[in-house]
C-alpha cells in the first residue's frame, strides 16, 4: 500500500521555505487529515472498523457537496488503487467500500469507473511480479461494480464486465475458479431478456465443456431453468442423468466438494442438480448411481461430507414416499458409522450440522406430521450392533408436533417391547469385524442395546414433554416405565393397558435395572420443579401420588400382576399404613399444609422406594410415620431455652437421621426431597439434631469410624518387612536374608556365617531353592496387591465420605437461609470454620476444592452477610463473648491472612449479634449527637468493658509482631462496623505511630488512623473538646516521625513515610474543614527544615509520590510549590560548562601518549572537586549526566520553595513566626497567620553561587562532561592501566560509603 503522507494544508509562508516542494501527483497534500485517516480505517481487519469507516467517508462527501466532486474523484482513485495492495486482506475491505460509494453516488459511470480499474491495473503493461495483485484487483472491481446493484441495469458495462471475467479466467494458477463463481453471480441476477443476448458469449455450443468444470455446469443449469429454449437452441436437449454423463457428473461433484473443503458449505451446483432431478422425475437414478454408487465410492471425505449436506437439504423437497430411499441405503449407514468413528477432539464431526438440517426440516412442516414422525424414526433407525447412534438426548425432537410426538413415543414403546432387528438400519465398524467374536453379534446382545437406549430416549422426551405441559403422554411413560421396573403380567386385563404388552424377546434381569434406574431419574423429572413448570397434575395432585396410585392398583390386582419382588406381610402392613397416613395428611388444616405437603414427598419417594429395597423403605416409613405424628401434634418451637427442656419430644432428632441416610444414597432426587423436607421441618430443630448434622463435618468421629471400618489386625501382622523398611528410605535386611537364604533354614544359615556359602549346592536342593524364592514373591506379590487394595479402598471410602459431606451441607445453607434468627445458627460457626481450615490445607482433588467453596459462600453469603441474625440468645450471653475471644485469638494464630479473615469475620459476626441482644442487661438510650454510649459502658447489647480487651490484644499484636496474620483491612471493617469499639481502641493506635516500633507497624497504624478519622460514625463519639484533644495529640506524633523525611533507605522506612505524610494530610484537612484551634508552628517548622531534602528529580514512583504529598501538606498551611523555570535550566549548563569538555568535543587525532596524559589528569580532578559538594555526607556521588546539571543549575533558585527572583525580603516571614488555626486567626493580625502565601520562610539566596556549593541531591561536584566520553576513558584506561583503574574503583567505593554515614 502506499505510504502515509500526513496532509498539511499549505500555509501563506510556505513560498519561504526553503528549497523546492516534491510533486503532489495524488493530491495528498490538498486533503485533510481526518479524510485521509478513512482510506487507513477502510483497510484494518475488524470488521466493525471498515464498516465504520465507510459510513464516514460517505456521510463526508454527502455532507460536503462543495467539495464532494473533488474529493469524490480523489476517494473512487483511493479506492480503485487499494484494489491491488499486496494485503490479502485488504482486498475486499476496499472493494466493499468501492460498491458502497457507486451505491450511493448514481451519478458516477459504471464504464468509466471499470475503465480506470483496467487501466491502474492493467495486466498487459504490470511486472510479472506486480501481475497477481493486478489480477485480483480486477476481479475485486468488477465485484464491486456488481455489489452496487447497478451492474445488471447497465448492459455496457455487463459485457465488459464479462468480457474481463473470461479474459481473467485463463489465469487460473492466481485466480482459480473465482472470475467463473463471480460470472454465475452476475448471470444468476440479470433478466431473462440480457441472459439471452449474453449466453452464446459466455456458453460454449458443446457438451464437453459444460461438464468440465463446476462452475460451467452450473452456468448451463442456470440457462436450462431460465431460458430453456434459448439453451435447447444452442445446444440441442441434453440429457445430463444419461449413462455416459454419470461419470462426467460424479467428477464435477467431487470436484466441487474439494473446492468448498475449507468453507464447509453445500455447493450451488450440486442442489441445482438435485432440483433439476427431482423436476426430471429422475430423482432415484441420480440418487443411487450419482451419489451413493459415485461419490461415496470415491473413499473421499469431502466427498461424503457433500453427500450428507445433500441429504440434509433433501428433506425438505422429499415426499413421504421418496423418505425411504435415501433414509435405508448406503448413504445414511455411511453417516451413521461416521458419528461412531468420530471421536477425536480435533477430528470434523458432521453430527451438530446434520442437526440443523433436521432441525430446519422439522421446524418448516409442522403442519405435515406423517413426514415428521417418518424423519424422526428413520434417523432412530441407524444403530451400531443394536445401538442407535443419535444421542438419547436430542434437541430436535422439541421441534415435532404434538400428534408426531405421541406417535414417536408410541413407536419407541412398540420397539422396546417387540424389536424389529430386520428394519434396522444396522453397521459395523471396521475394528468390530477384525473382531470376529461371535457374542458379539448374537440378537440377545442388539436387543439389549436398543432396549437401553429406547428406555432412555422415552425419559429424555418426558424431560422436553414436561417443559410442554403434555400431562397424558407424561403419565403414559411413567406408568410404562414403573410398570416394566417392578412388576410382571400374570394374565393381562382391560383395566391396567401394561398388561397386554407382550414381549417378542424376554425381558432380561440386567433390562430391568435400567429401566428401574431410567423410571427414579424419570421420577425426579416430574416430582422436582423442572424451569417454570409446576411439580403437580391438571387436577391439584404431586405426580408421584398418581404413580401411588398406580402401584396400589397393581397390588390390588394380584391375580394378573405380581411384584418382582413380592411384599412380605410386614412390608404389605407398612404399604396400608402410609396410604393411611398421606389421607391423614390430605386433611390437615390450612396452617400445617405447607409441612404436611413436605411429608406427602417424603412418604411418596420412601414408599415407591419400597419397591426396590423393601427391607430398608419398610423401617424408615415407620419412623417417618412416627415423626409425622409427633411434628403434626405440637406447637413450634421458639426459644433455645425451650428447646433444651427434657419434655423435647425426640421426633426431629429422628427424622434427621433419616434425612441423612437419605442424603447418603447417591440419588439427586433424594437430595432434593430432604433439601424440601428439612425446609418445612428446621423450625423445630434442636441443639441435638443439629449436632448430628455436625458430626458428619467432624474429621475425628469420622477417623474413628474409619479405623472401626478399614483396620484389620490379621492385615497388620502380615505386612511386610519391606514396607516396614522403607520408612526412612531403609532397606529391610530381613527379608533381603531370608530371600538370599531361600527360606527361614536359608536365611538363618546366612545370618550364622558364610563359610558354607562356597559349598556347591545339588539339583535337588536348587530346585527347592527355587521353589522356596518362587512362593516368597508369589507371597510378597499377594501382599503388594493387597496392600494397594486397601489403598484404593480407603480412597473410594475419602471420596464417598467428602461426597455425603457436601450433600450434608445442603441442611446448614437451608438452615440458615430459612432460619437465620435462630439461636442454633450460632453453633454453626466454628465446624464451618474447621471445614475451611482443614479443606485450605488440603484442597489438593477437585472434591475438596467444592467442598470449600460450597463451605466458604455458606459461610460468607448466608451467614456472615445476611440481613437477618439472632436477636435473643437468652442466658448465652457469657458464652458469647468467650467465643468472641477465642475467634479473634485463633485469627491471629493462623498461619494464612486468607484463613485469618474468615475467623475474624467470625468474630464481628458475633459482635452484631451482641450489639443487637434484645436480652442484654443494659440498653442504653441514644443521647445527644446520636451518641448510644451508656455511662455502664455498653453499646446497645455490647459490653465495651468485655470486648475492648480482646480488640486491643488482637490490635497490638497486630502492630508489634513481626509476621502477623491480621490485616488493616479486617480493623478498618471493624471500625467501621462499631465506631464505639474504635474509640477504645485508638490510644493503642496512636502509641504505636511513634516509638519503638518498626517502620512497618507504623505505617500500618498511620494507615488506620488515616482512615479512620474522616469517618462521620467516629467523629459522633467524640465530644468537641476531646476530639480537639486526639487530633492535637495524633499531630504530636507524626511531627515526631517527619523529623527524618528523606532519610529513608529501605522499602518499609519509604512507606512509613509515605503513610505518614498522607495521615498529616488528613489532619490538616479535618482542621480547616471543622475550624479546629490546633499549633501548626511545629510541624511547619519540621517540614521546611526538612525541605532540601525533597527536591524534585527522585527516579523511583515513591520518591515522586513523596514529593507531591509533601507539597499537598506545605499547600495546607500555606506554602504553594515553586515552579521550574525551562530557560535557565537550558542556559545554565552552557556557562558551568568546563573548557576541559569544551576540548574533548573537538574533532582531530592526538599521539596516545597525550591522550594518555589527559586521561590521568581528568581521573583526579573529579575526586578532588566531589569533596565539598554534599554537606553532612548524606549525597550520592553524581552520575554526570546532563539532565542532572540541569537541575543541578536550577539549584539556586528552587532550594527554598520559591523562585529567587520573585522573593521577598527575609524580614517578611521568619521560622519564628507561629502558624495558627482559623479560630487564632480572628484574634491575630493577618500577615501573621501561616506565613504568607507567597513567601517562603528559607533564607535567601544569591544571585549567582559557586557550583560546589549547590546542595542537590544526586549531583557531586565533578565537571559536568558527559556521559558517554567517560564511558569510553574508562574503558581505555581498563585496557591498558589496569591499575589506574583499581584506584579510581577504591576511591569511588570510598565516596560512596561516606555518602551513606549519617
Amino acid at each position: 500500500m502506499e505510504s502515509r503522507v500526513p496532509a498539511e494544508s499549505a500555509s501563506p509562508g510556505g513560498a519561504a521555505t526553503s528549497g523546492p516542494r516534491p510533486a503532489d501527483r495524488e493530491g495528498l497534500l490538498q486533503q485533510s487529515r481526518e479524510f485521509l485517516d478513512f482510506f487507513w480505517d477502510i483497510a484494518k481487519p475488524e470488521q466493525e472498523t471498515r464498516l465504520e469507516a465507510t459510513e464516514k467517508l460517505l456521510a463526508y462527501l454527502r455532507a460536503r457537496p462543495q467539495v464532494g466532486a473533488r474529493r469524490g474523484k480523489y476517494a473512487l482513485k483511493r479506492l480503485i488503487t487499494g484494489l491491488g495492495v499486496g494485503r490479502e486482506t485488504a482486498r475486499p475491505c476496499y472493494s466493499l467500500a468501492l460498491a458502497q460509494l457507486l451505491q450511493s453516488f448514481e451519478d458516477i459511470p459504471l464504464c468509466s469507473v471499470l475503465q480506470q480499474i483496467q487501466e491502474k491495473h492493467d495486466l498487459q503493461k504490470v511486472k510479472k511480479a506486480m501481475m497477481r495483485p493486478a489480477l485480483f484487483a480486477n476481479l475485486f472491481g468488477v465485484l464491486a461494480l456488481f455489489q452496487s446493484g447497478r451492474l445488471v441495469k447497465d448492459s455496457e458495462a455487463l459485457l465488459k464486465s464479462v468480457k474481463l471475467l473470461q479474459n481473467l479466467a485463463q489465469h487460473h494458477n492466481h485466480l482459480q475458479e473465482q472470475p467463473q463463481k463471480a460470472l454465475v453471480d452476475i448471470l444468476s441476477e440479470v433478466p431473462a431478456a440480457t441472459l439471452q443476448a449474453i449466453l452464446p458469449k459466455v456458453l460454449k455450443a458443446d457438451l464437453n465443456s459444460v461438464l468440465g468444470s463446476p462452475e460451467h455446469l452450473e452456468l448451463f443449469l442456470l440457462a436450462q431453468q431460465k431460458v430453456p429454449e434459448k439453451l435447447k437452441e444452442l445446444i440441442g436437449p441434453v440429457n445430463l442423468f444419461s449413462d455416459e454423463n454419470i461419470p462426467r457428473l460424479v467428477n464435477v461433484l467431487k470436484t466441487a466438494a474439494a473446492s468448498v473443503k475449507k468453507e464447509r458449505k453445500l455447493p450451488a451446483v450440486a442442489l441445482d442438480l438435485l432440483r433439476l432431478s427431482l423436476r426430471e422425475g429422475k430423482f432415484p437414478r441420480f440418487w443411487k448411481e450419482v451419489v451413493e454408487q459415485g461419490l461415496l465410492k470415491k473413499q473421499f471425505w469431502p466427498a461424503s461430507y457433500l453427500c450428507f449436506r445433500l441429504l440434509g437439504a433433501a428433506l425438505p423437497l422429499l415426499s413421504e414416499e421418496q423418505l425411504p430411499l435415501v433414509m435405508q441405503g448406503d448413504l445414511i449407514r455411511h453417516f451413521g458409522e461416521h458419528m461412531v468413528t468420530a471421536k477425536l477432539p480435533k477430528q470434523f464431526k458432521f453430527a451438530p450440522e446434520m442437526n440443523e438440517y433436521v432441525g430446519a426440516f422439522l421446524e418448516g412442516c409442522r403442519d405435515d406430521p406423517e413426514r415428521q414422525l417418518a424423519v424422526v424414526v428413520a434417523f432412530t433407525r441407524i444403530t451400531n450392533q443394536g445401538l442407535p447412534v443419535l444421542p438419547t438426548f436430542w434437541r430436535v425432537v422439541r421441534s415435532l408436533s404434538p400428534h408426531a410426538l405421541k406417535g414417536y413415543v408410541a413407536w419407541l414403546q412398540t420397539t422396546f417391547l417387540r424389536p424389529d432387528l430386520d428394519s434396522l438400519v444396522d453397521f459395523s465398524t471396521s475394528n468390530q469385524k477384525k473382531a470376529q467374536d461371535a457374542s458379539l453379534h448374537g440378537p440377545e446382545r442388539a436387543v439389549f442395546r436398543l432396549r437401553k437406549w429406547v428406555i432412555l430416549r422415552l425419559v429424555s422426551t418426558v424431560d422436553a414433554l414436561h417443559a410442554e405441559k403434555e400431562d397424558d403422554l407424561i403419565e403414559e411413560v411413567a406408568r410404562f416405565c414403573f410398570f416394566h421396573s417392578f412388576f410382571e403380567t400374570k394374565k393381562p386385563t382391560s383395566q391396567i393397558p401394561e398388561t397386554e404388552q407382550q414381549f417378542s424377546f424376554p425381558l432380561e434381569s440386567r433390562t430391568r435395572e435400567v429401566v428401574s434406574s431410567a423410571f427414579f431419574s424419570l421420577l425426579q423429572t416430574v416430582s422436582t420443579q423442572f424451569r417454570l413448570a409446576p411439580a403437580r397434575t391438571p387436577d391439584g395432585q404431586p405426580w408421584t401420588h398418581r404413580l401411588v396410585q398406580f402401584a396400589d392398583l397393581l397390588l390390588s390386582h394380584s391375580r394378573n400382576v405380581t411384584p418382582l419382588t413380592p411384599f412380605t406381610t410386614q412390608q404389605r402392613q407398612a404399604w396400608d399404613r402410609m396410604l393411611q397416613t398421606l389421607k391423614e395428611l390430605e386433611a390437615c388444616s390450612a396452617e400445617a399444609k405447607a409441612k404436611a405437603s413436605a411429608f406427602q414427598h417424603l412418604l411418596f419417594l420412601v414408599g415407591i422406594y419400597l419397591f426396590k429395597s423393601p427391607a430398608e423403605s419398610c423401617e424408615l416409613l415407620a419412623d417417618i410415620q412416627t415423626c409425622i405424628q409427633k411434628s403434626l401434634g405440637e406447637k413450634p418451637r421458639r426459644t433455645r431455652s425451650k428447646a433444651a427442656t427434657p419434655q423435647e419430644p425426640p421426633w426431629v432428632e429422628v427424622l434427621v437421621e433419616i434425612l441423612l441416610a437419605l442424603l447418603a444414597q447417591p440419588s439427586h432426587l433424594m437430595r432434593q426431597v430432604a433439601r424440601t423436607v428439612f425446609s418445612h421441618v428446621c423450625v423445630h430443630l434442636t441443639p441435638r439434631a443439629l449436632q448430628l448434622i455436625l458430626d458428619v463435618l467432624n474429621p475425628e468421629k469420622s477417623a474413628d469410624e474409619d479405623n472401626v471400618v478399614v483396620t484389620d489386625d490379621s492385615e497388620k501382622q502380615s505386612e511386610s518387612g519391606e514396607v516396614r523398611a522403607r520408612r526412612g528410605g531403609r532397606v529391610d535386611m530381613g527379608w533381603g536374608f531370608e530371600v538370599a537364604g531361600g527360606g527361614e533354614g536359608g536365611g538363618r544359615a546366612c545370618m550364622d556365617g558364610e563359610d558354607d556359602g562356597d559349598e556347591e549346592l545339588g539339583d535337588e536342593a536348587m530346585m527347592a531353592l527355587d521353589q522356596n524364592l518362587a512362593s516368597l514373591f508369589a507371597e510378597q506379590k499377594l501382599r503388594i496387591q493387597a496392600r494397594r487394595d486397601e489403598k484404593n479402598k480407603l480412597r473410594k471410602e475419602k471420596v464417598l465420605r467428602r461426597d455425603f459431606q457436601i450433600r450434608v451441607l445442603d441442611l446448614i445453607e437451608v438452615l440458615v437461609t430459612k432460619q437465620p434468627e435462630n439461636p442454633l445458627v450460632l453453633e454453626l460457626l466454628e465446624p464451618l470454620l474447621d471445614v475451611i481450615r482443614r479443606s485450605m490445607r488440603t484442597s489438593s482433588s477437585k472434591q475438596e476444592q467444592d467442598l470449600l467453596h460450597k463451605t466458604a459462600r455458606i459461610f460468607t453469603h448466608h451467614l456472615c452477610r445476611s440481613r437477618h441474625y439472632c436477636h435473643d440468645v437468652g442466658r448465652g450471653l457469657g458464652a458469647l463473648y468467650a467465643q468472641v475471644e477465642r475467634l479473634v485469638q485463633q485469627a491471629g494464630r493462623q498461619a494464612d491472612a486468607s484463613l485469618s479473615l474468615y475467623y475474624f469475620n467470625a468474630a464481628l459476626y458475633l459482635l452484631r449479634v451482641l450489639k443487637g441482644n434484645s436480652t442484654a442487661a443494659t440498653v442504653c438510650k441514644p443521647q445527644k449527637k446520636e451518641k448510644a454510649v451508656s455511662a455502664t459502658g455498653t453499646c446497645g447489647g455490647l459490653d465495651l468493658s468485655l470486648v475492648t480487651p480482646i480488640f486491643s490484644s488482637a490490635l497490638t499484636s497486630f502492630l508489634t509482631k513481626r509476621n502477623s496474620p491480621l490485616t488493616v483491612p479486617m480493623f478498618l471493617s471493624l471500625f467501621s462496623r462499631h465506631p464505639v469499639l474504635c474509640k477504645s481502641l485508638l490510644p493503642v493506635v496512636i502509641q504505636h505511630v511513634t516509638g519503638q516500633a518498626r517502620p512497618r507497624h507504623q505505617a500500618q497504624a498511620c494507615v488506620l488512623l488515616q482512615k479512620a478519622l474522616p469517618t462521620r460514625e467516629l467523629r459522633l463519639c467524640f465530644e468537641d473538646p476531646e476530639w480537639e484533644q486526639l487530633v492535637s495529640q495524633i499531630l504530636v506524633k507524626v511531627t515526631e516521625n517527619l523529623r527524618t523525611l528523606g532519610e529513608a533507605q529501605s522499602k518499609s522506612e519509604q512507606q512509613q513515610e509515605l503513610s505518614s505524610l498522607g495521615l498529616l494530610n488528613t489532619l490538616l484537612r479535618t482542621i480547616h474543614q471543622e475550624k479546629l484551634t490546633v499549633d501548626l508552628t511545629g510541624v511547619l517548622g519540621v517540614l521546611q527544615s526538612q525541605q532540601q531534602r525533597l527536591q524534585p528529580g527522585g527516579r523511583s514512583a515513591s520518591c515522586s509520590r513523596l514529593c507531591n504529598l509533601y507539597w499537598q501538606a506545605m499547600k495546607a498551611l500555606g506554602v504553594q510549590r515553586p515552579k521550574s523555570e525551562k530557560k535557565e535550566a537550558r542556559e545554565v549548563p552552557k556557562v558551568t560548562q568546563s573548557p576541559l569538555s569544551a576540548k574533548r568535543k573537538k574533532k582531530g587525532f592526538l599521539p596516545e601518549t597525550k591522550k594518555r596524559k589527559k586521561r590521568k589528569l581528568e581521573g583526579a580532578a573529579p575526586a578532588e572537586e566531589a569533596k565539598p559538594t554534599a554537606p553532612g555526607g548524606d549525597q550520592p556521588p553524581s552520575t554526570g549526566k546532563r539532565r542532572r546539571r540541569k537541575r543541578k543549575a536550577q539549584g539556586p533558585t528552587q532550594a527554598n520553595g520559591t523562585p529567587a527572583t520573585k522573593r521577598p525580603a527575609p524580614e517578611a516571614m521568619t521560622p519564628s513566626a507561629p502558624a495558627k488555626t482559623p479560630k487564632l486567626q480572628e484574634k491575630q493580625q493577618p500577615s501573621q497567620v501561616n506565613g504568607a502565601r507567597a513567601a517562603s520562610p528559607a533564607a535567601p539566596a544569591g544571585r549567582k553561587q559557586p557550583q560546589k556549593d549547590l546542595p542537590e541531591k544526586g549531583v557531586s561536584g565533578k565537571s559536568p562532561q558527559s556521559a558517554l566520553p567517560r564511558k569510553k576513558a574508562r574503558l581505555s584506561l581498563a585496557s591498558r592501566s589496569p591499575t589506574l583503574l583499581q584506584s579510581g574503583a577504591k576511591r569511588k567505593k570510598a565516596s560512596l560509603k561516606k555518602a551513606r554515614k549519617p
